[in-house]
């Protein structure tokens, strides 16, 4: 997919309204989140962004990569999937991702 946008280097105060309204003047947005830590309950400093159109997309990457948000600089770029994570001597269809 490349309308997921991964977005890094966020500050703490960085939530989804901030997110939204960032990312929105570049096209119809299906979904923001800023990633947190569960326990603490605070941001994790990274986030996703998830446009309609891939145009849009890379349209936000071009605009939005390197530049300034609540005084820190932004990374963006198309998100990757996670990676199944298996442990050496772990049989790969023990993982969950594996079924799917």
């Amino acid at each position: 997919r490349r309308n997921m946008l991964y977005v890094g280097g966020l500050d703490s105060l960085v939530n989804e309204e901030v997110l939204h309204a960032a990312f929105i003047p570049f096209g119809e947005l299906k979904s923001v989140q800023v990633v947190k830590d569960f326990i603490a309950n605070k941001s994790r400093g990274f986030g996703f962004v998830e446009y309609d159109l891939d145009d849009d997309a890379s349209d936000a990457i071009d605009n939005m990569d390197g530049s300034e948000l609540f005084g820190k600089v932004i990374r963006c770029s198309i998100a990757k999937p996670p990676s199944t994570q298996v442990q050496p001597g772990q049989a790969v269809w023990s993982a969950e991702e594996w079924i799917q």
